[in-house]
């Protein structure tokens, strides 16, 4: 599966964030997790775009779940972490097209549509509240 170290920070800060009773900022998260601040920073603003982080400013700011965690999947997460959609092989990215110029011939095509279905059907019903 093509997920980075994106995926992996995006579901440790929720984890936190959900279990702070106050906003939590980029640098307390950055410090608590052993996570570099600025990478994490870009992490939180792209969960937070996607709705699924909010962010407060002010003197006691930070961040906090814009939604119950029994509604946020998987997928959404790593959607938002990783700026695109998660994809087992390289070429199951692209739809309609081949990286090696052979689509429609390609003998494992149906194969690897077929796994990433199942990939993604995964995702999308595994719930936070399943993970954390």
């Amino acid at each position: 599966m093509l997920l980075t170290r994106a995926s992996e920070y995006a579901l440790l800060s929720l984890d936190a964030i959900r279990k702070s009773d106050v906003p939590i900022g980029a640098e307390q998260l950055a410090t608590d997790l052993c996570i570099p601040k600025s990478f994490l920073a870009k992490i939180l603003q792209s969960l937070a775009k996607k709705g699924i982080l909010e962010s407060r400013k002010g003197a006691h700011g930070g961040f906090i779940l814009a939604k119950e965690i029994e509604t946020i999947s998987a997928h959404d997460v790593i959607f938002a972490a990783e700026g695109k959609a998660p994809a087992v092989f390289d070429c199951t990215a692209y739809i309609g097209t081949c990286p090696n110029g052979t689509i429609g011939t390609c003998a494992i095509s149906p194969f690897l549509r077929n796994f990433q279905n199942k990939i993604d059907d995964f995702l999308d019903g595994l719930m936070l509240s399943d993970i954390l």
